[in-house]
């Protein structure tokens, strides 16, 4: 009996442990820095280039003239990083150049984005389409953004320079502060009813 509760502790264990280890060999690591690629970065500069290849002897093929605009790594070799745009264009740039300060760009069929004061909340703004929002944080679905004096929540599918399922700075207190804004919605629509 002891023998057959050691083998099942055993199978559990190695179940486990292949979990873990299949979901870390599907993210691919930088040669250079150790993080995940590909991955989202931002640009430290209003003038940055972008070359063929990864030195300063390689001709400029773009240059990128708006400071925090987001680029996703999708290489490293020695100081230079390969990067694309939302728009695919692709090149080299100085690891000098960007930083890990996480922004996106706000994509949309539509002329605006809702801005709302929580998941599924009210409206409190609209963020037009182009715009770069800094990323304060974000859930599975939605994302915390700001611009300027002004932040809310919008819907991940409406911003380039984040994971599909990628999390962002969320902390244990997150619900406490979500289970707050939905009662402060329903009291809003109760008393709007009124």
């Amino acid at each position: 009996m002891l023998f057959y509760k050691n083998a099942s502790v055993q199978i559990i264990i190695l179940f486990i442990t292949i979990i873990i280890f299949t979901q870390n060999t599907f993210a691919e690591i930088g040669k250079e820095t150790g993080f995940e690629i590909p991955r989202y970065v931002s640009l430290k500069t209003n003038d940055a280039n972008i070359r063929v290849g990864p030195s300063k002897k390689y001709p400029i093929v773009l240059k990128y003239t708006k400071k925090n605009f987001p680029l996703k790594v999708l290489e490293e070799y020695e100081e230079w990083r390969r990067v694309e745009d939302l728009e695919k264009n692709s090149g080299w740039i100085h690891k000098s150049l960007i930083t890990g300060k996480r922004t996106g760009i706000i994509l949309s069929d539509e002329k605006n984005v809702k801005l709302l004061n929580t998941l599924d909340g009210n409206i409190i703004g609209e963020i037009g389409k182009r715009n770069i929002v800094y990323l304060e944080k974000c859930k599975i679905n939605w994302c915390l953004v700001s611009l300027g004096n002004f932040n809310g929540w919008i819907d991940k599918k409406y911003i380039w320079g984040v994971k599909q399922n990628e999390i962002i700075k969320i902390s244990f207190l997150q619900r406490f502060e979500d289970l707050y804004w939905k009662s402060v919605n329903l009291l809003y629509g109760i008393q709007r009813g009124f």
